[in-house]
C-alpha cells in the first residue's frame, strides 16, 4: 500500500501555510488549467485557425486542448511527487528531498502512462486523445530530448532508491478495491467538465504501483504506438502543445493573485492595437514632416508578406509602423530585433509611452512571484520557470511588443519564454528587422515561421541576397512584395574607403576630434577594444568604451553614454570604441569610422553608423586588418570583407554596398529543423541560434552579493565570458562562475582576464 497522505489531499503544488486547498490541490489545479486553456481558445477564436492555417474546426481544437489540460498532471498522483511537494511541510508525509532523492520519473511522464491506462474511457470523449497525450507528456519541455539534443527516451528513469512507484489511484476501502477518494474527484471532474462517460469501463484495472520494468514496457508501448500509428498535422500538434503550456502557466500563477482566470486572460488577450495610438507613434517621429513615398508604399502593400529592402537611416522603422496601420489593427504588433540593444533602442525611440507596449528580452524586470511545484530543485533544471512565465505574461496584455527575435522564433525550438508568449504570438502581426544579420540557423527558423504562420509579416533588411529571396518566396507559397527604400537616399555619396595594413596613425583621430568630430572605432574582440581605449585615454582624448562584456546595468549605462554623446545637440567631440555591439544597437551618426576588417555584412552594418544623418558629402571610413583568425571571423570571412572594401574607389553610397552584397554568389545553408514542428511526440527546448563564442557567467567576486538576491535580479550581474574551459568552473543557479584568480571586473572596462592587467 502507498504511504498515507498527510494532509489528506493530492497536492499539485508546494505547500504554503494555510493555503494548501483549492488551487494547490490536484483537482483544483486541473480545473484552473482547463479553465485557462478554454478561455485562451474561446478568446482567440478563429484567429487560431487562421494564424496557423489549421484545417480543423475550432470545436475540435477546443476539445483537444481541454483534454490535454485535463490529463496533463494526472501523474502527480504518485508517492514520489507527493513527497516532493510535502518536503517543507511540518508534520506531513510522505516526504522526499531533492536533489538527493530524485523522483523515479517526472510527473508529466507519469501522466502519460496513467492516461494510457484509462485510454478506453478518455477516447470516448471529444478531442484527439493521442494529440492530447503527446501534449501532456511534453508540457514541461523535457520529453524526448536532453541537453538540447534529441533522444529516443520517452522520459528518463532515474535511480530513485526505490524499486517501484506507488500510485494514489486505487485504495482498499472496507476490504474492497476502489478509486482513491481524491483521484475519484479528478475522474468526476472529467465527467462533469469534459462530458466523459459517467461509467468508466476499462479492460484492465488501473495500476496501484509500477516497477521499473513495467514503466519501461509502458514507455515502449506508447512510444511505438505514437511513432508508427499516429499521423497528425505538425502545426495542429504544435498549437495544442503551446496552448497547454501557456494555459498551465496561467493556471498555475493567476489563482495565487486572487484574480479570475477567465476575466484576466480575456482582458489581456483582447488588448490589441489601436489605430489612434499607433498614429501618435507615427506623428511623434515625423515631427511635422511628410511621410516618404517608400513609407506610404509599405502601408499600401497588398501582400501578406512584404520585404522592405532599405539601408540605414532611410526611415524603414517608421515605415513599419505605417505598415502596421494597415495590417496590425485589431492584432498585437510584435517588433523583432536581432539583439537586446536594438530592441531596447526601438522601444525607447518609438512605442514607449505612445501605445500600451512592453519591452521583452532576457533581462527585462519581473516584479511578481508565483507558486512553484517544488520540482525546480531537481538536477538538470536549467531555467527559473516562474520568472520566465511571469515575464512572458507582460506580452499577453500589450498592444505592441518590442523584443529580440528569439522571443518569437524561439517558439519553433520550444524555447520557454517563447512558448509562454504563445497567446500573443497567436494573434500578432510581425516585423522582423535586420534580417541580413541572421545566422543560418536563425534564418532557417524564420523560413519555417513563414511557412507555418499565416499572419501579416514585414521583413526588413539593408539587402536580401538572391537565394534568400527565393527561399522566402518558397516558404510563403504565395505572392510576396519587395519594396525598396528611397533611391535618392541610397544614392547619396556617404563614404570614402581607406585600407591600411596596420592600425592607422593616431594623428587622423586627433585631427577629427580637434574639428569637433565624433569618431567611432570598432574592434573585433573585447580585448582589442580595451587596449585601444586605454591608449586613447592615455593620449587625453574624450573616450568612451562599449562592448558586451559588462554586467547588465553597466552595459546599459555605457550604451546610453555613447548614444547620448553622439546626439546632434551634444557638441563635445568624442571617440567611442566598441565591438560588434555597434553594428546594430547603436543609433548614432559618426563623422569618422575606424574598423578592423570583418565579414561583409558586419562591415556594412558598421558603415551604417557613419554619416547616418547625411551631412551632404562623403566621409572617411578607415579599415585595418585583424590578425586573429577564427575569433570571431574565419579567414574566408575576413578575405570577403577585404574584397568588399577594395572593390570601391572614390565615393560610395548605400546602394553600392547593397548591390555588391546581392551580386555575391554566396549562399547560406539555412537549417529549417524545428523541434515544435518536427519533433512529433518529442517536446524539448534547444538552441535557436548557432553556438557563440561566449557563455553567460557570474563573477566569483559577486557571488556573496548574488546569493542574497531574489532569482529575478541575478541576470543583472551576469556577463558574457569566452567559453573556453568554462565547463571546469563551479556553478551557481546553473551559471558558470568565473574564478576571481582568472577574471576581474571594473565598471569602466568590464570583465577582463587578469593576465591582461599589464595593459593598464
Amino acid at each position: 500500500m502507498q504511504p498515507k497522505l498527510v494532509p489528506d489531499i493530492l497536492l499539485a503544488k508546494s505547500f504554503k501555510a494555510g493555503a494548501w486547498r483549492g488551487s494547490y490541490g490536484l483537482v483544483g489545479h486541473t480545473a484552473d488549467v482547463v479553465n485557462a486553456v478554454s478561455t485562451l481558445v474561446d478568446t482567440l477564436g478563429d484567429r487560431l485557425i487562421e494564424q496557423f492555417g489549421l484545417e480543423c474546426s475550432l470545436s475540435e481544437l477546443r476539445a483537444t486542448a481541454r483534454l490535454s489540460a485535463y490529463i496533463h498532471d494526472w501523474g502527480k498522483a504518485n508517492e514520489h511527487f507527493q513527497g516532493v511537494v510535502r518536503a517543507k511541510m511540518p508534520n506531513a508525509s510522505p516526504k522526499r528531498y531533492l536533489p538527493d532523492s530524485p523522483q523515479m520519473i517526472r510527473h508529466e511522464v507519469a501522466s502519460v502512462l496513467l492516461a494510457w491506462e484509462f485510454r478506453e474511457w478518455l477516447e470516448q470523449g471529444e478531442g484527439d486523445f493521442l494529440t492530447a497525450l503527446a501534449a501532456a507528456g511534453g508540457h514541461h519541455l523535457k520529453l524526448g530530448g536532453r541537453g538540447g539534443k534529441c533522444t529516443d527516451e520517452f522520459g528518463e528513469i532515474r535511480r530513485s532508491g526505490d524499486d517501484r512507484l506507488h500510485l494514489y489511484v486505487l485504495d482498499v476501502i472496507d476490504g474492497k478495491i476502489q478509486y482513491n477518494p481524491h483521484f475519484r474527484q479528478l475522474l468526476k471532474y472529467g465527467i462533469t467538465a469534459l462530458e466523459l462517460p459517467a461509467t468508466i469501463k476499462l479492460a484492465r484495472k488501473p495500476s496501484t504501483t509500477w516497477s521499473v520494468s513495467q514503466i519501461k514496457e509502458k514507455q515502449f508501448e506508447i512510444q511505438d504506438f505514437l511513432t508508427d500509428k499516429w499521423q497528425a498535422d505538425p502545426a495542429w500538434v504544435a498549437v495544442i502543445k503551446a496552448l497547454l503550456i501557456a494555459g498551465d502557466a496561467a493556471g498555475s500563477a493567476i489563482p495565487n493573485t486572487r484574480l479570475s482566470i477567465h476575466k484576466w486572460i480575456a482582458e489581456q488577450i483582447q488588448c490589441t492595437l489601436d489605430g489612434n495610438k499607433l498614429q501618435r507613434v507615427i506623428d511623434a517621429r515625423l515631427d511635422g514632416k511628410e511621410l516618404r513615398p517608400f513609407q506610404i508604399q509599405l502601408a499600401q502593400s497588398s501582400a501578406r508578406v512584404t520585404l522592405a529592402r532599405a539601408g540605414c537611416g532611410t526611415g524603414k522603422t517608421l515605415g513599419a509602423y505605417k505598415w502596421g496601420q494597415s495590417k496590425a489593427i485589431g492584432r498585437k504588433m510584435i517588433f523583432c530585433y536581432p539583439t537586446t540593444g536594438t530592441s531596447t533602442e526601438g522601444f525607447l525611440d518609438y512605442v514607449h509611452h505612445q501605445v500600451d507596449s512592453v519591452l521583452l528580452h532576457s533581462r527585462a524586470d519581473v516584479d511578481l512571484e508565483m507558486a512553484a511545484t517544488g520540482e525546480e530543485e531537481e538536477v538538470g533544471e536549467t531555467h527559473n520557470e516562474a520568472i520566465l512565465k511571469l515575464e512572458s505574461f507582460k506580452a499577453w496584455g500589450k498592444e505592441a511588443i518590442v523584443c529580440t527575435v528569439d522571443t518569437v522564433l524561439g517558439l519553433l525550438q520550444c524555447n520557454r519564454k517563447s512558448i509562454y508568449c504563445f497567446p500573443a504570438i497567436a494573434q500578432a502581426a510581425f516585423v522582423f528587422d535586420e534580417v541580413h544579420c541572421y545566422d543560418d540557423r536563425l534564418f532557417g527558423a524564420l523560413l519555417r515561421f513563414l511557412e507555418v504562420v499565416k499572419a501579416p509579416i514585414l521583413l526588413m533588411s539593408a539587402s536580401f541576397l538572391p537565394w534568400q529571396k527565393e527561399a522566402i518566396a518558397a516558404a510563403v507559397s504565395e505572392p510576396i512584395e519587395i519594396i525598396s527604400g528611397p533611391v535618392e537616399l541610397e544614392q547619396q555619396p556617404r563614404y570614402r574607403f581607406h585600407y591600411v595594413e596596420k592600425t592607422l596613425d593616431w594623428e587622423r583621430v586627433e585631427r577629427e576630434l580637434q574639428t569637433g568630430g565624433k569618431v567611432l572605432w570598432v574592434c573585433n574582440q573585447v580585448n582589442t577594444a580595451i587596449s585601444v581605449y586605454q591608449e586613447a585615454k592615455a593620449k587625453g582624448f574624450n573616450t568612451l568604451l562599449y562592448h558586451s562584456r559588462y554586467c547588465y546595468q553597466d552595459r546599459l549605462r555605457h550604451h546610453r553614454d555613447v548614444v547620448d554623446a553622439f546626439k546632434p545637440e551634444q557638441k563635445k567631440p568624442v571617440l567611442a570604441i566598441a565591438t560588434q555591439v555597434a553594428e546594430m544597437s547603436l543609433d548614432l551618426s559618426a563623422t569618422l569610422l575606424i574598423s578592423q576588417i570583418a565579414d561583409p555584412a558586419g562591415l556594412i552594418q558598421r558603415l551604417g553608423r557613419l554619416n547616418r544623418r547625411y551631412c551632404g558629402r562623403a566621409l572617411d571610413a578607415i579599415f585595418y586588418d585583424d590578425e586573429k583568425i577564427d575569433y570571431p571571423y574565419s579567414q574566408k570571412e575576413l578575405d570577403d570583407g577585404l574584397r568588399l572594401i577594395q572593390s570601391f574607389t572614390g565615393e560610395v553610397c548605400q546602394g553600392d554596398l547593397a548591390r555588391w552584397l546581392e551580386s555575391s554568389e554566396q549562399k547560406g545553408k539555412s537549417d529549417p529543423q524545428s523541434v515544435l514542428l518536427d519533433g512529433h511526440w518529442r517536446t524539448y527546448s534547444t538552441s535557436l541560434r548557432e553556438a557563440g563564442f561566449n557563455v553567460t557567467a557570474l563573477l566569483e567576486q559577486d557571488l556573496n552579493k548574488v546569493k542574497s538576491l531574489p532569482a529575478k535580479e541575478i541576470p543583472r550581474y551576469t556577463v558574457p565570458i569566452p567559453a573556453k574551459n568554462t565547463h571546469k568552473w563551479e556553478r551557481y543557479k546553473f551559471y558558470p562562475v568565473a574564478p576571481k584568480k582568472q577574471w576581474s571586473y571594473s565598471a569602466e572596462l568590464g570583465a577582463y582576464e587578469l593576465k591582461e592587467e599589464k595593459l593598464r
